[in-house]
């Protein structure tokens, strides 16, 4: 499979602040890359740098197989780009808007742009002003998907859709995939890249903490077990729960009823990796009752945010790139300053 993106040793530097600390990483073609992190982790400036918004101080990247800082506007007309803070002229129409976007882009369909339009449940001749928070985001995604790019980057993409159309985001995002494309797109909410991204790669401070698929996170992350078996002592249980590999916090007692033992014994754990070498342990005893929840992705992902203490001297991303920004190219600086 070829790589829509890489990057090696990519850093940033804003005066004498680095804020990108050599981050490597890679984007399979036809894939959905998720990039996730707190407010201020990076992921806007990382976008900016692929896009050529902004100069890398160090290392490389490559955009469908081209340096963004010599492709120019040819490459940038392959790539749909989503800003995580999206300004539209005021006095125009969101019809007029993405006119203005296809003209730089390249031919639009314009059956299409009504299809998205209807999707996305977006009246095009209200003027920009008049358009609420979602609805000024639905006019960016739709800007951003109209010209069926190549590469889709998305900063942020759900914020201030409603559930439902969040849902329209969703499967816009797979048939965009299916069709070929590839989607690279940033969030600080884990449940919106968990169900999105093939892969997902955890930013933390200017560094990557983790790349992963979602099924790995979620192999990792803690689940809490409970359970109720009888005709086994306490000792018992608790030296059969220490032989599965990833149990802990193991806590085991009795139960008893008006004074008397009832002959239960109730235990609860948490449990980290798989569940198969659990469930053959588990089949030896007399269960009752058995609870294993869902792991929490977003504790898991919590746990490896705080893996380090922070910089001194971090700033937020819009901190970072105020006043710091080179003069974008054609298709970017559209969508960047609609």
């Amino acid at each position: 499979m070829t790589q829509a993106i890489v990057v090696e040793g990519l850093r940033k530097k804003f005066g004498p602040r680095e804020v990108l600390h050599g981050l490597d990483f890679a984007v399979e073609s036809g894939t959905v890359f998720g990039v996730i992190g707190p407010n201020g982790a990076g992921k806007t400036t990382t976008m900016r740098c692929l896009l050529d918004i902004i100069r890398p101080s160090a290392g490389s990247i490559s955009v469908l197989g081209q340096d963004p800082r010599q492709a120019g506007t040819a490459l940038r007309r392959r790539i749909g780009y989503l800003p995580g803070e999206l300004h539209l002229e005021n006095r125009t129409t969101g019809r007029r808007v993405l006119e203005h976007f296809a003209a730089i882009s390249g031919p639009v369909d314009p059956q299409h742009v009504k299809q998205l339009a209807e999707r996305l449940d977006l009246d095009l001749d209200r003027q920009t002003r008049k358009l609420s928070k979602g609805n000024k985001q639905k006019l960016g995604l739709l800007q951003a998907f109209m010209h069926k790019p190549e590469l889709l980057v998305l900063d942020e993409p759900t914020s201030g859709l409603d559930p439902l159309v969040q849902q329209v985001f969703h499967a816009m995002v797979r048939e965009a995939v299916d069709d070929g494309a590839t989607v690279f797109l940033s969030s600080h909410v884990l449940s919106e890249v968990q169900q999105a991204a093939d892969a997902v790669a955890i930013l933390r401070d200017g560094e990557i903490v983790t790349v992963s698929t979602v099924e790995e996170l979620r192999t990792a992350a803690v689940r809490q077990l409970r359970f109720n078996s009888t005709g086994t002592e306490p000792h018992d249980v608790g030296a059969l729960l220490a032989r599965v590999p990833g149990v802990a916090n193991v806590a085991v007692r009795e139960l008893k009823a008006d004074g008397h033992t009832a002959g239960t014994v109730e235990a609860v754990a948490t449990l980290s990796g798989h569940v198969q070498p659990l469930v053959q342990e588990l089949a030896k005893l007399n269960l009752t009752d058995l609870v294993l929840e869902e792991p929490d992705l977003e504790e898991a992902v919590l746990t490896l945010y705080a893996g380090q203490p922070p910089r001194l001297g971090q700033s937020t991303e819009n901190g970072q790139s105020a006043g710091n920004g080179r003069t974008p190219g054609r298709h970017t600086e559209g969508a960047h300053r609609a």
